[in-house]
């Protein structure tokens, strides 16, 4: 994966939108922000807030590290227990040993993050509106890279395929930007089966992509995959050697970044493809559709693969493929031309999971620019600046409430109050009566007792 043909002229800086940046050997550094983005093992760090999102992974991955440390721990005491079952015992001990391999091996790749590091000023992190989703970490899209990179070929060629359904045949896709990577087997294919000058697989996931160079230089790595309903007692744990079919043709460029901070200028592209993406990003549809508008050159193509499966909270934001092709029409597209078919998903050879996903594929040209959108904000100027009143939402009212109440009940637990003690307790403080009380405490004290096995990992 040599560079004979840089970036510099796609990028911009994700904190002002200036370009072009300054590179400084693998890094970029903005003259007007005075910033400096690192490279990690080579891979460009572009986050608006570059130190401080690293912390942020570090803190994440060591945590993670962390738990399977004491996953571990947890393994080795259960393990003295001496009228364990000899088949028990046997599974348990394997997979204690993958456990311990696979930390010892996510340790090793993850080296070049350093994630003993301090993080960096969250403060400024949070005066930027950026972060990261909440439910990123270690184990994030673990599993596709053993599907992307080792037991998958069915369901990459299917991938692949859906891609080639939308285009033209012998379409020239230009330079192509791949929103949502993940560990960039599907960008891969791209590249070396379509026909494209330069191909950019941006994703937030360090890990993710630091396997993904690391295959596509043409290196093979052993990974462990952990399957969540393992087909057999030997299939808890399996041992997977991931490898590219070939090693990657120049022109093949790997990127950390979020995608709605992306760190491009406008009218970069030739084509932009979102992979499983546009019903997962917390931004809405309509203005992610701008975002992409504006990133691709007059004319450039918009290639989108995967289901619809929005889950905002507003039912309005859950969108239709039919409401989906209007606001592509509505940021400057053309009418998508739309494909749909079913094609195996995450479906395992060591797993008792697996579906099939019926996706929705389209291409549509931009035609004309869409308005430019807002920068993204993550977090509202009430808790960025805290200079502002706290607004005093319905939702907070509840959880206040709750929060009490709860507060109370704990305040309550001394070792000698029994439930029927602690609901007297509550009625005569006229909280709630003693036939409310009783089914309130005992499920508190239910969610508790669970809550505390699943931290330690043992019987309480």
């Amino acid at each position: 994966m040599s560079d004979p043909d840089p970036l510099d002229d796609l990028l911009a800086c994700p904190r002002c939108d200036k370009s072009p940046l300054e590179r400084d050997g693998g890094a970029y550094a903005c003259n007007a922000c005075k910033v400096r983005f690192p490279a990690i093992a080579g891979i460009p760090w572009l986050f608006a807030e570059p130190d401080a999102s690293l912390g942020e992974w570090r803190n994440r991955l060591r945590y993670a590290l962390q738990r399977l440390a004491a996953e571990i721990a947890g393994l080795e005491a259960e393990l003295e227990n001496e009228t364990l079952r000899s088949l028990t015992r046997r599974r348990l001990e394997r997979y204690r040993k993958a456990l311990d391999s696979h930390r010892r091996k996510l340790q090793s790749l993850l080296e070049p993050i350093d994630v003993q590091a301090m993080s960096g000023n969250h403060e400024t992190y949070l005066a930027l509106r950026t972060r990261l989703p909440s439910d990123q970490g270690l184990n994030t899209y673990y599993s596709n890279v053993h599907r992307d990179w080792s037991w998958g070929d069915e369901e990459n060629e299917a991938s692949l395929q859906q891609i080639r359904s939308v285009l033209h045949e012998n379409a020239v896709l230009g330079d192509v930007l791949v929103l949502g990577a993940g560990a960039g087997r599907l960008a891969y294919d791209i590249h070396m089966q379509l026909d494209v000058r330069r191909t950019i697989a941006m994703d937030f996931n360090p890990l993710l992509l630091l396997i993904a160079k690391t295959v596509v230089q043409g290196e093979r790595l052993t990974l462990y995959e952990f399957p969540i309903a393992p087909a057999s007692m030997e299939d808890d744990a399996v041992s997977r050697t991931l490898a590219a079919p070939e090693v990657v043709r120049d022109g093949f460029h790997l990127l950390l970044g979020d995608a709605l901070r992306a760190p491009f200028a406008e009218a970069s592209f030739d084509t932009i493809v979102t992979p499983w993406l546009i019903d997962i990003v917390a931004e809405d549809l309509p203005i992610m559709a701008a975002r992409i508008n504006r990133l691709l050159k007059k004319e450039g193509r918009w290639v989108n693969f995967g289901s619809l499966a929005f889950e905002h909270p507003e039912r309005a934001r859950r969108y239709s493929p039919e409401e989906t092709g209007a606001i592509a029409v509505e940021n400057g597209f053309s009418d998508p031309y739309v494909a749909e078919a079913a094609i195996p998903y995450m479906c395992s050879p060591a797993s008792r999971h697996g579906r099939r996903e019926k996706v929705f594929s389209f291409s549509a040209y931009k035609e004309k620019d869409a308005p430019k959108p807002p920068r993204h904000r993550a977090l509202p100027d009430w808790i960025v600046t805290g200079k502002e009143p706290v607004p005093l939402l319905q939702s907070f009212r509840t959880q206040a409430m709750t929060t009490q109440i709860y507060s109370f009940m704990m305040s309550l637990i001394d070792g000698k109050r029994t439930i029927e003690d602690m609901a007297a307790v509550l009625e005569k403080q006229r909280l709630m009566t003693r036939e409310e009380a009783v089914p309130a405490i005992r499920s508190f004290l239910t969610k508790m007792h669970d809550d505390a096995r699943r931290m330690s990992g043992a019987p309480t």
